[in-house]
């Protein structure tokens, strides 16, 4: 058996689940996710579950919130003035924008309460404040050269 290591990349097939055991997200159907161990392409809590795993073998892990999306910050929550929101884009409560920051990224976030005069926008992660519940698959490695 293969054990992956930090520089290999993986492919994994997963579920994952809050823990009341609601389901955010799953590989079923789709190809296995696939990222490069070390190299932060994935939640910190999930790429050191699978470091040190072999092919083949399949797990359930709980990550805290800490090595998941962190928890949910009060000044990630913004009121704009509705004048600054360009004309034709859809305000309603859960429609996703995207917003560019100083250094000229993107960042996701999503409208939680729109007026006449402002628009509250929220720039954390959907999961952010959520220990989350992984069933993984570690499906391949390729070993780094």
């Amino acid at each position: 058996m293969t054990t992956a290591a930090t520089g290999d990349t993986v492919r994994i097939h997963y579920s994952g689940r809050l823990t009341d055991g609601t389901q955010f997200d799953s590989s079923e159907g789709r190809a296995p996710l696939e990222f490069t161990l070390g190299q932060g392409q994935v939640i910190k809590g999930l790429e050191a579950h699978v470091t040190g795993m072999e092919t083949g073998d399949k797990a359930t892990v709980t990550i805290p919130v800490d090595q998941a999306y962190g928890p949910r910050r009060d000044d990630a929550i913004q009121q704009l003035d509705r004048e600054k929101v360009p004309a034709g884009i859809d305000l309603e409560i859960g429609t996703q924008l995207q917003a560019r920051t100083a250094d000229g990224g993107m960042l996701p976030i999503t409208v939680v309460g729109v007026d006449d005069k402002s628009v509250t926008v929220d720039a954390n992660h959907p999961l952010a404040g959520k220990d989350l519940v992984f069933d993984v698959e570690l499906v391949e490695v390729v070993k780094a050269a």
